[in-house]
């Protein structure tokens, strides 16, 4: 069960070390806008405790960056220079050559049939039968899928009734499979090799490459590159790198210079995980498709793994008549539990105005993620401890 972000100490100042005296924190300058950095060797702020009673058990630390649809940095703490790994946080991005390519198209792929491309699903009934029905119709078998199928599927009961019924997963189910389906249908329609997809010079694993690198601003030469755990390629950015290719998404309309080649296909990936948050992720205890249904089509929400988080805030999500905008999330640990990203996420966009009380309330467990006893009363709660500030008053 999920569990909520308590109010601890107020974090560190940026301008302060986690020691007797902290070193000043720098100013960074860049053609859009200036933000603290956090001081070299610091320690990351406490986002969140794991409470038992009056006893703090253990507390994570991580980082948290929004930026506007402009790029500029609104809300900061921790480091926003923090390098991370996308894994799933890749997805709605991967879609770009999909689309772009007339293949979704020639697949006659619905929104339902994107989002869950764009997913980490959680193996339930409905995204198999939604996969499957693709796979039958671009003639592709789904046993060319290369992501494996260990510990899957994420969905509790729907595990339990595979294994009471002796019935192995095969990768299908796997969290990624949706994924793994956008290589082989590009592949397909182009008539490239179904075989080794998953290499990385494969063409297919070359035309994702490119579109991660429009989308991000930067020259492909310029990635760097490793393994995800599905056996695909993955990318490293900064934090605030992440935010402003989520702030994209979110408005895609309101990109600048080369990207602006990028806003039918990023619409149209937006708007199918807008339609359709259950295939983003599950129906049961899955963050991203609790937070997109709490705020119908205003947010679309998708985590990687190690405890990143990357959200897209479209206009009006803050408030009426405010812009886009794009949240990142790190959670130090790596967060293996998820309580700490659930309180983390939900604080973050609770404090930037993104969730109204009607919201917190449906999204209360995750919020404050608990642990029962066997009686099921709370014994333990996670709670969020942090205060995200304007970066006009950090400066």
């Amino acid at each position: 069960m999920p569990a909520s972000p308590r109010q601890a100490p107020a974090p560190p100042p940026l301008t302060t070390v986690a020691t007797p005296r902290r070193p000043r924190a720098t100013v960074r300058r860049s053609v859009r806008g200036t933000f603290p950095r956090w001081p070299r060797g610091a320690a990351p702020p406490v986002l969140a405790e794991q409470v038992r009673g009056r006893i703090v058990e253990s507390r994570h630390r991580g980082h948290v960056v929004q930026v506007g649809a402009d790029g500029r940095v609104e809300y900061l703490l921790g480091d926003a220079e923090l390098v991370v790994s996308l894994r799933s946080a890749i997805k709605p991005f991967a879609l770009i050559p999909l689309i772009e390519s007339g293949a979704a198209e020639s697949f006659a792929l619905t929104q339902t049939e994107l989002a869950v491309m764009a997913s980490s699903h959680s193996g339930e009934d409905l995204h198999v039968r939604t996969l499957q029905s693709v796979f039958r119709r671009a003639g592709v078998s789904q046993a060319t899928l290369a992501c494996g199928s260990e510990g899957m599927p994420l969905d509790r009961p729907t595990f339990l009734r595979l294994a009471g019924d002796r019935e192995r997963p095969g990768p299908i189910r796997h969290m990624c499979s949706g994924y793994h389906a956008v290589f082989l249908l590009l592949s397909k329609f182009h008539g490239w090799p179904l075989e080794e997809y998953w290499r990385e010079e494969h063409p297919s694993q070359v035309a994702a490459r490119d579109a991660v690198a429009r989308a991000f601003g930067v020259r492909q030469d310029r990635l760097v590159s490793a393994v995800d755990s599905c056996g695909v390629p993955t990318y490293a950015f900064s934090l605030l790198e992440v935010a402003r290719a989520f702030a994209l998404l979110a408005e895609p309309a309101a990109a600048l210079d080369a990207r602006v080649e990028l806003v039918p296909a990023l619409t149209q990936a937006r708007n199918a995980m807008l339609a359709a948050p259950e295939m983003v992720a599950g129906t049961r205890e899955r963050l991203d498709s609790a937070v997109m249904k709490a705020a119908p089509g205003a947010i679309v929400a998708k985590g990687g793994a190690e405890g990143l988080h990357g959200i897209a805030l479209l206009p009006g999500a803050r408030g009426r008549a405010t812009p886009a905008a794009g949240l990142a999330i790190s959670i130090e640990d790596g967060d293996p539990l998820g309580r700490a990203g659930w309180a983390v996420t939900i604080e973050s966009l609770r404090q930037v105005g993104a969730l109204d009380a009607a919201a917190l309330e449906r999204l209360d467990p995750y919020r404050r993620p608990r642990l029962p006893d066997p009686r099921g009363g709370t014994v333990a709660e996670t709670v969020a401890r942090f205060e995200l500030a304007p970066v006009a008053e950090l400066a």
